[in-house]
């Protein structure tokens, strides 16, 4: 009876564990976790200690590597801010949305333009929001305000399943610096400055000619012409001339707070609020989305990490965001939430290549990966850290080549949620778990499309049987100068037009073998080159039969400065407040 008895509590207790590692099911996953989102604005992969940089100092985001797991091959769904943050959030390619954008202006231009993120799309908050979770968004939005005034909120974070949101509604830009050259379509405003120059010279000269009798004109032409002039200059400089005030401010929830922001206490700011949220909610379930303004130029620095790295002000700022990951994660500790927080790092997009000062580069490092920031096809401009924590559960130190994608952190912060996705839409992202737990060996993706705006550049096939990864470019950005690896000069490599070049057949690497990019195949280099191409070709067909028309919300009209949409602390054009006070005490 004794052995009988011995052998059925082993029986058990082999069942368990057999059970426990094969479907990961613990006391700690029978709860919610809370769900801890951290988002690096412009930040390359060669950027962090993990992924093999030796001289900028990230020993927090690298302590979230030690303890979890690091995917090598994370990819974004678009090269640019706004479309990578809405398939981020929605788990779908930005161009189902509406947020792949036809023309040259691939991100919001202002806080005061009508596009956004639709209000069909529903977002991982939205469906945390209904499994029970405290939501909040701490940082960059950049997905649009308002739609048809002022204070509809329609693109709002609290109209997409955030119960809080402190941050900016925009994104940083050199504009909101006192002593930095303009960032915002600094072209277009060349033009409309030479333009309004000319309009001022063809008034003087007719006055002159009136005066001295040289021209036969009556004053009232010239008043008009004057008049006109008056109202073109009014027209653009209305906006443009004050970008700090109607782009660079803060919000907490529906209300302006800082008109115009002040950097100097930003990061102070967003770390209060951040550890605060997680202080006010410690008894959970939450999710916390930080979203750093970090490291987008004009990389403002606190005092106290200017000049302490080895890379300029970009390695300052770069170490200045690992230390407020840091204190984030100090807060986790504080509370005893460590081992029930599911943690995610990871970049929106590639660095950017062509932000420069004279000789100082004011951009991100993509380590072995050509391209960067804007380039829809290219290694460099796509594939981002990704790193994940949550002990007990995800086995610590792991490592994964895998492909995967930011759209993927949608599914599976549901799926730890307990949530359903929804069934009326595609969905294009994957869950993560089982491949971070290490129970399944491949990733759920067998196609990732590369686009660049709403133009597909590149398509990456994951051919599991063989462990290649191949990827054909159909449309490449043209360098500038030739051969120089981006687009200096231009500020961001253009999607269409004569600054791509269209490949047919398309140039084809096996990024298992060549992860650079360096040495295109071809049918007499590779014996698979056809059945490849072949194969991608009916891949694009499929999925663009799975695409729909929807409004496009990057469209000209949308993206237009529309004074009546312009968030506004004051009684507008009165637009300037500052109500967080004067307290800048660190944490």
């Amino acid at each position: 009876v004794v052995l009988l008895c011995f052998r059925r509590y082993l029986l058990m207790a082999l069942t368990s564990c057999l059970f426990w590692n094969t479907f990961g099911l613990s006391a700690t996953m029978d709860s919610k976790p809370n769900i801890l989102l951290f988002l690096a604005d412009d930040l390359g992969i060669g950027d962090i200690g993990c992924y093999g940089n030796n001289t900028i100092r990230t020993p927090n985001i690298d302590r979230l590597a030690r303890e979890g797991v690091k995917l090598t091959q994370h990819i974004a769904a678009a090269p640019l801010c706004t479309p990578s943050r809405a398939a981020f959030l929605t788990g779908r390619y930005p161009i189902r949305s509406g947020m792949a954008s036809s023309n040259r202006y691939r991100a919001l231009q202002w806080n005061a333009g009508s596009g956004g993120l639709p209000v069909n799309e529903t977002t991982f908050a939205r469906l945390l929001q209904q499994q029970g979770y405290t939501t909040g968004l701490i940082g960059k939005w950049h997905q649009g305000v308002n739609c048809e005034s002022f204070n509809d909120h329609c693109h709002h974070p609290l109209n997409h399943g955030f119960d809080y949101f402190y941050g900016m509604p925009f994104t940083l830009l050199n504009n909101c610096q006192e002593n930095k050259p303009p960032e915002l379509d600094v072209a277009l405003q060349a033009k409309l400055w030479l333009y309004s120059q000319i309009i001022i010279l063809a008034v003087l000269t007719l006055t002159a000619g009136k005066l001295t009798g040289l021209i036969s004109i009556r004053w009232k032409i010239i008043a008009c012409f004057t008049l006109m002039g008056v109202l073109f200059f009014i027209s653009w400089y209305s906006s443009y001339g004050f970008v700090q005030y109607w782009n660079c401010i803060l919000m907490r929830n529906h209300d302006v707070t800082e008109q115009p922001m002040r950097l100097e206490r930003t990061a102070t700011l967003m770390l209060k609020e951040a550890v605060s949220f997680i202080k006010r909610n410690r008894n959970g379930p939450f999710l916390l989305f930080v979203s750093f303004l970090h490291v987008h130029t004009p990389l403002y620095t606190t005092a106290k990490f200017l000049g302490k790295s080895r890379h300029g002000l970009y390695g300052d700022n770069v170490e200045e965001m690992d230390w407020m990951v840091g204190r984030i994660l100090d807060s986790l500790d504080k509370e005893g939430l460590k081992n029930r927080t599911f943690t995610y790092f990871a970049s929106d997009h590639g660095g950017h290549l062509e932000a420069q000062d004279g000789s100082a580069q004011l951009g991100g490092w993509n380590g072995i990966y050509k391209g960067g920031k804007g380039m829809g096809g290219w290694e460099g401009g796509i594939r981002v850290p990704g790193v994940f924590r949550w002990p007990g559960v995800l086995p610590a130190g792991t490592v994964i080549d895998e492909p995967t994608s930011l759209m993927d952190i949608y599914p599976t912060v549901v799926h730890l949620a307990g949530g359903i996705l929804p069934q009326d839409r595609v969905i294009d992202g994957r869950n993560l778990v089982p491949l971070l737990q290490g129970r399944a060996q491949k990733s759920e993706h067998e196609f990732l499309f590369h686009y660049c705006g709403s133009y597909l550049h590149a398509v990456r096939w994951h051919q599991k049987d063989s462990g290649a990864i191949w990827k054909a470019h159909y449309v490449t950005p043209v360098f500038h100068p030739s051969g120089a690896g981006a687009c200096y000069g231009k500020g961001i490599c253009p999607c269409f037009g004569e600054g791509v070049t269209h490949h047919d057949p398309p140039l084809l690497f096996d990024l298992s073998r060549d992860p650079s990019e360096a040495k295109p195949l071809s049918a007499d280099t590779e014996p698979l080159f056809d059945t490849v191409i072949r194969k991608i070709g009916r891949a694009i067909e499929e999925h663009r039969r799975t695409l729909t028309p929807v409004p496009e919300q990057l469209s000209l009209y949308n993206i237009m400065w529309k004074p009546w949409l312009q968030p506004c602390c004051g009684t507008f054009p009165f637009c300037w407040c500052n109500k967080e006070g004067d307290s800048t005490q660190s944490l």
